[in-house]
């Protein structure tokens, strides 16, 4: 009996000599809900391009709940439009739709991304020259601003911008405001611009060459044309 005794007073002395302290399933340094990793950590991150391996912005432009009468009672959709870009001149939109919310906005990012396409912007600010779009009932205008100007656009317009990573323009969209028509009319507008290298490089002559058209001087007209960048 004392020999028991002895050995039940010895045995928290070895436990405490023995081995690091234990951890629970949540603990700090581990473990499924631990701080440094596993299923509970969060990640914040912007949504990259898995292609490119690029940050997109996204925007989310309108959302539209749509109701079908069955012999149950009512059954909901959604579709989603969205305008995805990388704010250095490439931009696109998508339309998904689906049963829940955040389906739908997945699907139109999705095919946003797949319709992204190329704007050469002057000075990575604005447009190079003014342009016009139509589709639809929807008529759009836009024009290249100074520094300073801001986005003046309202409602989807100044989604694609934001994305495009515009920072001086000007717009004006009449005839309708239905998003999805003004959104078609914008890109309609966009995909017609084009920079002065293309332009010099399609006529077989030097930037220069066409700035001086406009009537600068020869040294004006070298300058600028070796600040264009796009």
């Amino acid at each position: 009996m004392a020999d028991e005794i002895q050995n039940a007073e010895a045995a928290p002395e070895a436990t405490e000599n023995t081995g690091a302290p234990r951890r629970g399933r949540g603990g700090r340094d581990g473990g499924r809900g631990g701080r440094d990793g596993g299923r509970g950590r969060r990640d914040d991150r912007r949504p990259r391009d898995e292609e490119g391996g690029e940050e997109l912005i996204e925007k989310l432009v309108h959302i539209n709940r749509v109701s079908k009468t069955v012999k149950g009672g009512k059954r909901f959709g959604f579709a989603a439009l969205v305008v995805v870009g990388d704010g250095k001149g490439r931009a696109g939109f998508g339309h998904g739709k689906a049963r829940e919310v955040p389906e739908a906005i997945s699907k139109a990012t999705a095919a946003a991304k797949k319709a992204m396409i190329r704007v050469p912007l002057r000075d990575g600010r604005t447009l190079h020259h003014d342009g016009r779009g139509h589709f639809g009932a929807g008529n759009v205008t836009l024009r290249s601003a100074p520094a300073g100007t801001g986005i003046i656009a309202g409602g989807p317009m100044r989604a694609v911008f934001e994305s495009l990573g515009v920072a001086d323009v000007v717009t004006k969209s009449v005839g309708t405001s239905n998003p999805y028509n003004m959104i078609r009319a914008t890109f309609e507008a966009l995909g017609e611009q084009t920079s002065p290298k293309s332009v010099a490089q399609r006529r077989g002559k030097k930037v220069s060459d066409l700035i001086k058209r406009g009537g600068s001087s020869d040294r004006a007209a070298e300058a600028e044309a070796a600040a264009v960048t796009e």
